[in-house]
């Protein structure tokens, strides 16, 4: 049974497995990430200075490249971080630095950043609450947070059951159980205005654009 210290290395080596896999694998709806690139385009200026954490294989991050500053793309897996260098490369795009880190230590300071992505990625971190208060602290007052999130507590509950042996057996990472309420609810108390959310018919991903007050 793997330690709580030993945790953290097995998720990085479940997605290491996975890179390929996830390269290779066609969007299951083309439209929906359409719509949500439109969408977060829309909060982007020139001058945007994003970060795109848990950026997985980059496709989402080459792809909004030409429309900001720069990307600070990370990500805890060294293997999908060596497919979004080559993407990036292919693509011709220069603005995107990427790191092999986990969101927790990111160094990076305080009002940094214009924009913040979180896209599939908080159902898989341990605590969904302190990610949000950080990505709070991170963005510049007016900042965004955007997020595409899988809320499998309305349908899939059960998988609160599960998920904990298989993580402990390596077959899965960590995977949080949680409602688009509950997710709500903690951007809220984290000091988000909700500005948008949107969820495809029967998806259980929810997509969230959350602003931090100006003042």
């Amino acid at each position: 049974m793997p330690t709580d210290a030993s945790k953290p290395d097995n998720d990085r080596r479940f997605w290491d497995r996975l890179a390929q896999k996830y390269a290779t694998d066609p969007i299951s709806d083309e439209a929906a990430y359409q719509k949500k690139l439109e969408i977060t385009r829309q909060h982007f200026t020139p001058d945007s200075d994003v970060l795109e954490f848990g950026c997985g294989t980059g496709m989402t991050a080459v792809s909004h490249a030409p429309h900001v500053k720069h990307i600070h793309a990370t990500d805890l897996s060294g293997e999908m971080l060596e497919i979004a260098r080559g993407r990036a490369v292919e693509a011709g795009v220069g603005n995107i630095s990427f790191e092999r880190v986990g969101f927790e230590d990111i160094d990076a300071a305080p009002g940094r950043f214009d924009v913040v992505l979180g896209l599939s990625i908080l159902h898989l971190l341990e605590d969904r609450d302190a990610a949000i208060a950080r990505v709070h602290s991170l963005l510049k007052p007016g900042g965004v947070f955007i997020s595409s999130t899988a809320c499998l507590g309305e349908k899939m509950w059960f998988f609160s059951l599960i998920a904990p042996i298989g993580r402990a057996l390596g077959l899965l990472p960590m995977l949080r159980v949680f409602t688009q309420v509950q997710l709500a609810e903690s951007l809220c108390q984290a000091g988000f205005e909700l500005e948008h959310q949107w969820r495809p018919d029967k998806a259980v991903a929810v997509f969230i654009v959350a602003r931090k007050p100006a003042n």
